[in-house]
């Protein structure tokens, strides 16, 4: 196995690109999610063609393994739509944000040879409450927070398992190499386009939405799954998993510099319980 140094640059190189998905689809609001999620999938499913050499045989991995991908890529993402639909967003968004947790927690349950210590958990619920400041603390200038149970939480619940265990199960089944997440990305597109075509209306895009899927592709919804998928392979995912708190607050960190508004503490707060969640889980014995 790697440095867990080099592991983890791939796993915050792919954070920091989730990071830019709130700002991005602030600017793309106005175009239905699953026709910017296919788009942005079929576009970043070709960074695969110089990964392998413009090998397409590289994109070939057994129908297991293909299912699994689809299940990761498509599945959380058709989940998390439809529990925003069915939930309000930002507490939507705050139960989809346990799949870290999920991570930590489920590493030795579907991972041989990984073991869990007291110290992982409490690293990890330290982490989601830190992921927590930084998402309510961005909606309180919103009219409250709702508490009451809405069906769209559990979707998000469910969404949250989905990514968790695909980041795991990559690791169970034969050997691939990380150009083939183009295929995956790939079927995950065109289902999403299917989606789209029954469940939303037809949206025409313009020059700037054009460009700016792009950088959706090629960002959040496409390059970051080929590096996360590298350093899932190459590090130790407990350690990962708790990395992935970092994605609400870069998020919301971004989205609060490109409106211009002013720093608020949650940031700060949230920062400050991510990172020490991060060091602590870092320090743990394997």
């Amino acid at each position: 196995m790697k440095s867990h140094w080099y592991a983890d640059g791939l796993a915050l190189a792919a954070i920091a690109l989730w990071g830019t998905l709130a700002a991005l689809g602030v600017s793309l609001s106005h175009v239905p999610p699953f026709l910017l999620t296919g788009l942005s999938l079929l576009i970043g499913s070709l960074i695969a063609l110089p990964l392998s050499r413009f090998q397409l045989a590289a994109w070939r991995v057994p129908l297991r393994t293909l299912g699994l991908g689809v299940y990761g890529l498509f599945g959380f993402h058709f989940l998390l739509f439809v529990a925003l639909r069915h939930a309000p967003p930002v507490e939507a968004n705050l139960v989809n944000y346990l799949w870290p947790l999920g991570m930590v927690v489920l590493a030795p349950v579907l991972l041989p040879g990984m073991h869990i210590r007291w110290q992982h958990v409490g690293a990890a619920v330290l982490g989601f409450v830190g992921a927590a400041v930084a998402i309510l603390g961005r909606s309180s200038g919103q009219a409250g927070i709702h508490l009451t149970f809405e069906p769209g939480y559990l979707l998000a619940l469910c969404s949250a398992f989905v990514w968790a265990s695909y980041s795991l199960l990559t690791r169970r089944v034969p050997t691939f190499p990380t150009a083939a997440v183009g295929s995956f990305a790939a079927v995950s597109g065109l289902l999403s386009l299917a989606c789209h075509a029954v469940l939303e209306p037809a949206t025409a895009l313009s020059l700037q939405d054009w460009l700016l899927v792009v950088a959706m592709g090629l960002g959040p919804l496409g390059g970051a799954f080929f590096l996360w998928d590298a350093a899932i392979k190459a590090g130790d995912p407990r350690r990962i998993g708790l990395m992935a708190f970092l994605t609400p607050l870069l998020s919301t960190a971004l989205l609060v510099t490109v409106r211009g508004d002013p720093l608020q503490w949650n940031v700060l707060l949230a920062a400050v319980l991510i990172i020490g969640a991060a060091v602590w889980g870092s320090r743990v014995p394997q």
